[in-house]
């Protein structure tokens, strides 16, 4: 692994612009479980009856029966070494954005100037009806009861901005990632089994534009092929030292 991780020092030093790609992976070692992962939420909690946008719209409290489990390890996460290491790679000039899948908040929270949040984030909402926006504390009473919120401005439902299924994603933020994709020297996979898209097809897009890949991961995944070069291992402890041999080779320890 100790040669990997100096070939990818040696690829940022190199690299003009470096972003990062960053999904469930990077959140697991903050205590957050992979959805998809054996015992994962939606091994418990059907996607079709929880978590699709016709179904809060229609029975709004599964959503929020859900979220009773779900919110607590939410809001007790903590970011993790991963997370403030891509804030020190920014600090040193070589990560200019983060793209997550994650919904956690918890790049925000590390440090990270611009995270391209492609699902959303949970910690606010807007109501359907009049888009009154809120914070978390309006509807945390939710998470507690499993009542789905109302807008004190009209008494419309008031919906969480995580994107469900079968919710388009934000155009200016998938545009603005598609954007960093395809013009950028390196991508940084973070923790990502690329299965869900549109995020799954932005390495394509790095790719196919001349840009280079490194794939963080525990175990390989199925566009392993793609990389350039497959770090494998806990990414809590493979991109640090990515960072600090980084500023090793460049005389910044």
């Amino acid at each position: 692994m100790g040669s990997d991780i100096e070939k990818t020092a040696k690829m940022i030093d190199k690299a003009g612009k470096v972003i990062a790609l960053t999904g469930a992976g990077i959140s697991t070692e903050s205590g957050i479980p992979d959805f998809r992962s054996p015992g994962g939420l939606w091994t418990r909690f059907d996607p079709a009856i929880y978590a699709t946008y016709e179904a809060y719209v229609r029975t709004p409290e599964k959503f929020w029966e859900m979220s009773r489990e779900l919110n607590p390890m939410l809001e007790s996460a903590e970011p993790n070494s991963a997370h403030l290491a891509l804030v020190e790679l920014e600090k040193l000039g070589k990560c200019e954005s983060v793209i997550t899948q994650n919904v956690d908040n918890l790049h925000q929270r590390a440090g990270s100037s611009e995270v391209l949040e492609l699902h959303g984030n949970y910690h606010t909402g807007t109501c359907l009806s009049c888009k009154q926006t809120y914070d978390y504390e309006y509807f945390a009473d939710s998470v507690k009861n499993g009542t789905a919120p109302r807008c004190e401005a009209c008494d419309g439902l008031v919906k969480p901005d995580v994107v469900l299924f079968g919710e388009p994603l934000s155009p200016h933020i998938l545009r603005r990632a598609e954007f960093h994709a395809i013009h950028c020297d390196l991508m940084l996979v973070i923790g990502c089994g690329l299965e869900i898209y549109p995020a799954a097809s932005l390495p394509f897009d790095t790719s196919r534009n001349g840009g280079k890949l490194v794939f963080f991961n525990m175990r390989s995944c199925g566009s392993d092929e793609l990389a350039d070069l497959i770090v494998t291992g806990n990414v809590g402890e493979t991109v640090p030292e990515v960072v600090k041999a980084y500023k090793k080779l460049t005389g910044r320890t």
